[in-house]
């Protein structure tokens, strides 16, 4: 079973994120998981649960704050993502990182610390799509996608694998000054 942590857009947002990914009826993700902005990989998130405690504490310390999601891009060939417009998520990003201490293996591995770029995957040829899709998805997006207002990240969601390649949610953690 894995875990890892993300930011949930508005509803609306995940919504329209969805019906474009749908698009592409080879593009697997809409059935793996939510539209999310990944802010910590599986690296370090164990079966034992003690990081929960620790990533609890961070979110105490950190207030709420605003994101953009913004261009599209590419990781390699094979990964379709928008960006994420945030100091806030990086500070946080690190925070939550320090506190779970995931060996350096594992940090390199995830492509944490410095080599984090905060993002929301649209679809990747791991989950169905292939290059040539991926490139067709990217030529949609401004036709598809309206640019994104900004928005306030209010809570942290835990994802846990249920089954195989399905991620749901465990919980969320609220940040300083905001309420369930």
């Amino acid at each position: 079973m894995n875990y890892f942590i993300g930011i949930v857009p508005p509803e609306i947002y995940k919504q329209r994120i969805v019906r474009f990914q749908q698009q592409w009826r080879n593009n697997k993700l809409p059935n793996i998981v939510e539209p999310h902005i990944t802010l910590k990989a599986q690296g370090g998130l164990l079966l034992d649960l003690r990081w929960l405690e620790k990533v609890a504490d961070c979110c105490k310390d950190i207030e709420t704050f605003q994101l953009t999601l913004d261009k599209a891009d590419f990781f390699g060939d094979d990964v379709l993502f928008l960006h994420v417009k945030s100091e806030e998520i990086l500070q946080l990003h690190k925070k939550i990182v320090h506190a779970v201490a995931p060996t350096d293996q594992l940090i390199e591995q995830y492509m944490e610390l410095e080599k984090y770029v905060p993002h929301l995957t649209l679809g990747q040829s791991h989950w169905g799509l292939s290059r040539d899709e991926l490139k067709e998805m990217y030529g949609s997006i401004n036709k598809n996608l309206e640019l994104f207002q900004p928005f306030s990240v209010d809570y942290l969601r835990i994802y846990r694998e249920t089954e195989a390649n399905h991620y749901t949610t465990y919980r969320d953690l609220y940040l300083k000054n905001a309420s369930p």
